[in-house]
């Protein structure tokens, strides 16, 4: 219940449903909210829910296997559509400059300072769940400074991430785990006093959600909100991106830890699960107990920060992004059924912080058990969180441009005008 929160950073962060209704100039992708984008988005905050009050995946069958699924890669496709945020908020498909320019970063800026401070404020509910928000706003300062490179370039630069940041977090893992440096570190860090967590040390390294590691997907999401999306084929040349880049990240480490000697055995012997059959795709193959071998840079589970699985996962994101794309531009039927999923995302800063408040509630206030034993006890109560989220944001969204606790992040950024 701890691994696989996340937050969808709306596309809201840039503009209305307004924005929608805005003609793009001739030749030119739109700058306003792409309702695939949206869609993508509600269907990732369905993921998440399933991870934080769903039915554990070992009830097995259809649904334990869509559970399993989901767990991990709803996360991983938050971060790319958040870079994907990002660059709508500095200017698409060319960078903002000027006093434009400054006043998009200072905007960006804001937003990232606010995430951390709400991040910390939901960890302090004491929920179980390893809340994104703060990783996030330091994610988006990071990759900042990127945020003028073209398609290309960012795409090359999330893939030299992938190769190598996952590597470099090991080694600094086990500095840490071998030294007191970082708790000296930590003892003199502001954020970690103030909040009395890991501070700079746990979002950059020892985190659920490490910055290190996570820095290539909001890259790739960075990426793809140059491409024109509206160009003929460019949806399909994204689903076989997509398509060849899980097939190198689970497939090659479904080959590399059979092909490798002991590589299994070992990764088994080192997780909680004692198993290691499904370290190439899944959560289930659990997390290190105590310190991670080497073999463990073979696994392409969703959260094991490795090469794989940030292959794989940037995949599986880019292929659901393809997909929903298409059912917004091409089925129309379809998309119409998929609206609610759509207001959703449109709304998700607000559905990812109300669940959060809504576990609080329940359990901590109410003492209400979410869930009995992860048995499928707990699928009425996922049902259950969609439906309200569901419900809530297809009733907002009808009389409002954007969420509340969107509109809200809105206001926060307004003294961004000022700046020339």
């Amino acid at each position: 219940m701890t691994q696989n929160a996340s937050l969808a950073v709306p596309t809201q962060l840039t503009s209305g449903r307004g924005a929608d209704r805005r003609p793009a100039p001739a030749g030119r992708p739109s700058t306003g909210r792409l309702i695939g984008i949206d869609l993508a988005r509600g269907l990732a905050v369905f993921g998440m829910y399933s991870a934080h009050v769903g039915p554990d995946v070992t009830v097995g069958g259809p649904v334990g296997f869509l559970l399993e699924t989901a767990r991990g890669r709803s996360s991983a496709l938050f971060a790319l559509l958040a870079g994907f945020s990002l660059v709508i908020i500095t200017g698409r498909p060319q960078p903002r400059t000027g006093t434009a320019g400054r006043q998009a970063v200072a905007r960006i800026m804001i937003r990232a300072v606010v995430l951390v401070v709400l991040g910390y404020a939901l960890t302090a509910l004491d929920t179980g769940v390893d809340v994104i928000l703060s990783f996030y706003g330091l994610l988006f300062l990071v990759v900042l400074p990127l945020h003028r490179l073209r398609a290309r370039t960012l795409a090359l630069t999330a893939g030299a991430g992938a190769l190598i940041l996952p590597q470099v977090l090991y080694v600094a893992q086990r500095a840490i785990e071998a030294g007191t440096w970082a708790d000296t570190v930590t003892t003199r860090d502001p954020l970690a006093r103030i909040t009395g967590t890991g501070g700079i040390m746990e979002l950059m390294f020892t985190g659920g959600y490490p910055v290190l590691t996570w820095m290539p997907f909001l890259l790739a999401g960075m990426a793809v909100a140059r491409l024109d999306l509206g160009r003929p084929g460019i949806r399909s040349r994204l689903a076989l991106a997509g398509g060849a880049l899980a097939l190198i990240g689970y497939g090659g480490s479904w080959l590399a830890l059979r092909l490798v000697p002991h590589a299994l055995a070992t990764v088994a012997a080192a997780t909680d699960s004692g198993s290691a059959a499904s370290a190439w795709w899944s959560d289930a193959v659990g997390d290190p107990d105590g310190h991670t071998p080497p073999a463990w840079l073979l696994v392409a589970a969703p959260h094991s920060q490795t090469t794989f699985s940030i292959l794989g996962n940037t995949g599986t994101a880019l292929a659901v992004l393809a997909a929903c794309l298409t059912v917004a531009d091409r089925l129309p039927r379809l998309m119409r059924m998929a609206r609610p999923v759509a207001a959703v995302g449109m709304t998700a800063l607000t559905a990812y912080v109300l669940h959060i408040v809504a576990l609080w509630l329940l359990a901590d206030v109410w003492h209400v058990a979410v869930m009995e034993d992860g048995t499928m006890d707990a699928l009425p109560v996922l049902l259950g969180f969609v439906a309200a989220a569901t419900l809530l944001a297809t009733v907002w969204t009808r009389r409002f441009r954007r969420g509340p606790l969107e509109h809200l992040l809105h206001l926060i950024t307004l003294p961004a005008r000022h700046i020339r």
